[in-house]
């Protein structure tokens, strides 16, 4: 059996968990999420205990099993609390600023980034801190990651994006000749 697969997940106060069919509603004071089921996974509310049991014990079932777990734990989590990345723009003229339903970047060249529907983005323009908030995880790591990519760190000077706890691992620049 799965060890993520067998933990049920405890149903807090105020939020909602039902089984439609093959899909999963999780409602809170957030918001509300629907995943689907995956097949050969059965899914059972019972009071505050939502909990997961398997057909059979093949690979992908087995595999299946946790992520099932995990997917609607992670919405349980998220219309409760929340979820949030944050990153930090490095480099002298850098900047953004949010502009209604889009974020304005100064990054070298202007770079305007629609934010996503459900996703709520601030920005300190002082210190150049990004706050990417929500309430479905994959979401709100997608965002974050497609704001990132819009210029990635430079492994020379720091120049660029970045995650707020990712350590940028410097190179030494080129070395003068004899």
């Amino acid at each position: 059996m799965s060890r993520i697969g067998r933990k049920p997940i405890p149903v807090p106060k105020g939020v909602e968990v039902k089984k439609d069919g093959n899909t999963v509603l999780v409602k809170g004071p957030k918001g509300s999420l629907t995943t689907p089921i995956v097949p050969g996974i059965a899914v059972s509310v019972e009071g505050n205990v939502v909990s997961f049991t398997r057909k059979d014990d093949e690979g992908r079932s087995r595999a299946a099993h946790g992520l099932m777990r995990a997917l609607i734990a992670n919405n349980v989590l998220g219309v409760t609390q929340g979820f949030k990345k944050e990153l930090d723009i490095v480099g002298v003229g850098y900047r953004a600023e949010v502009k209604g339903k889009e974020v304005v970047f100064q990054l070298g060249y202007p770079v305007r980034f629609p934010i996503p529907k459900g996703i709520d983005v601030a920005v300190d323009g002082k210190t150049g801190h990004i706050t990417v908030t929500g309430i479905d995880k994959q979401q709100v790591g997608q965002t974050a990651a497609e704001i990132r990519s819009l210029r990635e760190p430079d492994p020379y000077k720091g120049k660029g994006i970045k995650y707020s706890d990712e350590q940028i691992r410097r190179k030494a620049g080129k070395a003068a000749g004899k």
